[in-house]
């Protein structure tokens, strides 16, 4: 009788926590704030994620307290501006300050890793850069966790890209909560780093494959989003139609999440 009773009383209460959680993803790699106009506009960057009411963001190339962006606290910033939750994880110092991914979030945080990759260290002839993920476990409104990673790859070293996505996949290896990874692979769809990511993830990728870079004029895919766990569901995926407010434009994907 008591079991009915609750039952009577909170029906749609129950229902839905048995409804998946939506959950909208953005990947986007901001310049450091910069646009292909040259000008360093945060809130115009800011404005591009409202945009696309994301839940999850992962961000690449943030800069926080770096003299060329004018010493701003680049993912504090987006976060306060977005009224969304931000982790950075830095990969390098850079002009004075720091250089690396970050995650915005609507939902809490639970734990924070930063994880680096391998890389091969600059010479005078190549400049280089230190990579590196910093990977979030998130909890939803139904009580679900999700861990959510935002990575870079090595732009200028084809041998870095295979070997950082060989340790995404050793490092990020935990299947016991779905998973998203998100980031700039400087790598197109059919090249080998993608192919080693696709081994252990699904690619959540547009039928088109439509291009992210440079953002006016796109010729490559570099921007992605994959996924892993059978509570994780794509409904949809796109590449947002932006030009100016960096020079990749963002990708997003809409997933249902069952508990």
């Amino acid at each position: 009788m008591i079991t009915l009773l609750i039952s009577m009383a909170f029906p749609t209460a129950i229902a839905q926590a048995d409804e998946p959680q939506v959950l909208r993803v953005l990947c986007y790699n901001i310049h450091y704030g910069q646009g292909m106009d040259q000008v360093y506009d945060i809130p115009r960057l800011a404005k591009v994620i409202e945009k696309a009411k994301p839940d999850l963001v992962a961000l690449q190339e943030v800069d926080v307290g770096v003299k060329r962006s004018g010493r701003l606290h680049e993912a504090r910033l987006v976060a306060d501006l977005t009224g969304l939750k931000v982790r950075f994880g830095p990969t390098q110092h850079y002009e004075g300050g720091l250089f690396g991914n970050a995650v915005l979030s609507r939902f809490p945080y639970e734990d924070v890793h930063i994880q680096p990759l391998p890389y091969t260290e600059s010479t005078p002839e190549r400049t280089t850069y230190p990579r590196a993920a910093i990977s979030v476990i998130v909890r939803l409104p139904n009580n679900t966790q999700v861990r959510f990673i935002s990575t870079h790859f090595q732009h200028n070293v084809p041998e870095d890209r295979v070997n950082e996505a060989k340790a995404i996949n050793q490092f990020f290896d935990d299947r016991a909560i779905p998973t998203i990874l998100a980031g700039d692979m400087n790598a197109k769809p059919d090249e080998e780093p993608i192919q080693i990511l696709q081994q252990e993830w699904t690619n959540a990728i547009d039928e088109q494959k439509l291009p992210t870079a440079p953002s006016q004029n796109p010729r490559s895919r570099i921007d992605y989003i994959f996924y892993r766990g059978a509570s994780l569901k794509m409904i949809s995926s796109e590449v947002i139609d932006e030009s100016m407010a960096s020079d990749h434009r963002p990708v997003l994907a809409v997933f249902e999440i069952s508990r």
